[in-house]
Parts: C-alpha cells; sequence; structure tokens
C-alpha cells in the first residue's frame, strides 16, 4: 500500500541531528531489508521500482552510507544498515499499532503478512489458511516462506515474520504462541506392498528399509528408542526432502514414517497405504508463534484467530 507519512526528526548515532527526514524512505528502508530486492520492495510497498530507487538514494545521502550493496544473490545490507534494522522495525510496528488503533476492516485492508511455514503445515494447513484469508480479505497478500534453513527467533525479533508456523513453540517469554494441529505418526507404504498383507509389528520395521525424510525437522527418536528396548534398531536406506517422498515410496518397498494428516494428503497424488504403528508414539504437532509486541495489533490478531478457525477442522 502506497502510504505517505509527514517528515520526521530523527537523531544521527553519533549525535549529529538530522532535520525532515521523510518517514517514507524508512518503509522503503524495511521494505528492502526484508525483501534483499528492490524489485519485490516496491511490489510489497505498491510503488514503482523507480520510486524505491530514489528513496534509497536520498536515505544513502542522508544517513551517509551504501547501505545495500548489489549482488548476484540479492542486495545485500551494510553493517550500517543491519545496525538499523531492528530500531526501524520495531519503530514502525509501534507506529502502525498507533495508527490502526482499535479496528481493522479485513474486507477494505490492503497490506502483507509473512508466515514461516515448515513442510508438514505446508503441505497440510496452507491451503485452508489462505482460503480463510481470501475470503475475508482479498487484498491482503499471504507471502509463505518455508522456516527450514531460517533462525525463527531471531526473524520474528526483527519483524521480518508475522508468525511462524512449526512443530514447537519459540522459547523466550517474548514469544506467544498457540497449537493448530495434532496429529499422529503412521508407517506408510506404497499400495501392494508386501508387508501389507498382514499386521504391522515391531519385527516388521526392523526388516523394511526406512525412507528418512531430510527436511521434516520432525523427531522420530522415539521408534529407535523403543526398537533399541528390544535390542533391534531400523536401517536408513534413503534420505530425501518432503517433496520427494510419494515419488519414491511408490517405486521401492520402502517405508516411511509420516504425520497420517500429510500421508492422506500425499495419497491425494500418490498410491501409498497407511498403518497404525505398533506402539503408542510420540503426537506431532504444529504451533503457532509470535512476538508479543504484535498481542494487540488488530491486523495481527485478525490474522491470528482466522488461522485458528481455518485449521481447525483439519
Amino acid at each position: 500500500m502506497n502510504c505517505l507519512y509527514p517528515l520526521i526528526h530523527i537523531v544521527h548515532h553519533d549525535g549529529m541531528r538530522m532535520r525532515n527526514l521523510d518517514l517514507n524512505l524508512l518503509l522503503v528502508f524495511d521494505a528492502v531489508m526484508r525483501e534483499r530486492s528492490v524489485v519485490r520492495a516496491a511490489g510489497a510497498l505498491a510503488i514503482s521500482q523507480p520510486a524505491v530507487s530514489h528513496a534509497l538514494n536520498r536515505l544513502r545521502h542522508a544517513l551517509k552510507d551504501r547501505l545495500f550493496v548489489r549482488t548476484p544473490s540479492g542486495m545485500l545490507p551494510t553493517p550500517r544498515a543491519e545496525a538499523l534494522a531492528l530500531p526501524v522495525r520495531k519503530a514502525l510496528s509501534e507506529l502502525q499499532l498507533a495508527v490502526e488503533g482499535d479496528r481493522f476492516d479485513p474486507a477494505q485492508a490492503e497490506r502483507r503478512f509473512t508466515i514461516a511455514v515448515n513442510n508438514y503445515a505446508a503441505v497440510v494447513a496452507a491451503g485452508s489458511i489462505i482460503a480463510a484469508v481470501r475470503a475475508q480479505a482479498p487484498r491482503v497478500r499471504l507471502t509463505l516462506v518455508p522456516s527450514g534453513t531460517l533462525n525463527l527467533p531471531d526473524r520474528l525479533d526483527r519483524g521480518e515474520l508475522d508468525l511462524a508456523i512449526s512443530a514447537r513453540a519459540m522459547e523466550g517469554e517474548r514469544f506467544a504462541s498457540c497449537r493448530l494441529i495434532e496429529d499422529r505418526f503412521v508407517a506408510v507404504l506404497r499400495a501392494g506392498h508386501p508387508a501389507l498383507r498382514k499386521k504391522l509389528t515391531g519385527e516388521t520395521l526392523v526388516e523394511l528399509p526406512h525412507l528418512a525424510i531430510t527436511s521434516s525437522g520432525e523427531n522420530l527418536d522415539f521408534i529407535d528408542a523403543w526398537l533399541r528396548a528390544r535390542k533391534a534398531s531400523r536401517t536408513i536406506a534413503t534420505d530425501v526432502p518432503y517433496l520427494s517422498a510419494g515419488a519414491v515410496l511408490v517405486q521401492s518397498n520402502m517405508v516411511a514414517i509420516l504425520g497420517r494428516k500429510l500421508a492422506l494428503e500425499f495419497r491425494r497424488a500418490y498410491p501409498i497405504e497407511m498403518r497404525e504403528l505398533p506402539f503408542d508414539a510420540s503426537k506431532l504437532q504444529s504451533v503457532m508463534s509470535w512476538h508479543r509486541r504484535f498481542d494487540d495489533l488488530p491486523a495481527h490478531r485478525w490474522l491470528r484467530d482466522t488461522i485458528v478457525a481455518a485449521t481447525g477442522g483439519i
């Protein structure tokens, strides 16, 4: 959304007073910091690319620092930009809370939310979440990013993420969380697998080669502990990312241990079957976390409530 703000006074870190700094420049700085791209920042702010470049040049002149260096992998922030990022993000968040007050109209809102999701949530929950948000707020843009390589607490602290949906709550009093989905683990095999002719036992889990999911982030130590207590162990034959699991299973005699709801989604595309594990297994959870400074932000509260309602029936 192309918002215009008045000029503000800001104090330089070395004590030099900088007058008449346009707040819009800080909005542009924040967008480029998050997007690492002038083009994507322009899209997020709904302004032209030349306008973003012009604003960056003005801010560079005012702060006497390059702020960002163009590289093949995107706009790399300078140390000065890194130092500015968190204070600017916090200030903009507090200003947004003050401006929005107690009202948020999703039907009229034009804004963007960024949510980190793990692979489980991306497969099981993303469709329902996006449909629910689009139904209420057609001009709100959701950006879902994979959480696998992200430092989620740091991204939430910086305000680069509005929410994180992962297997566990973020640690620390500054974060709040809400459980969205509870699931159980099941054994997944291809349709027609010889092991499906009889009840799945611990002995079967030992005999079968296992397909491990490298990008799940889920702790399956409970399986090995159960087998170890019986002086047995399983054999990991292959490690693949989530996206490859279905295709690999249907062309092999391997078994994978997956969340039941995830397996149901895979079964829409692949001829696979599920079997209950022969012992009590740990529960699989999907948890939504956020920074507490957003607790009372109306737009943020609406988004959280919408996600809770959307995932309630999964």
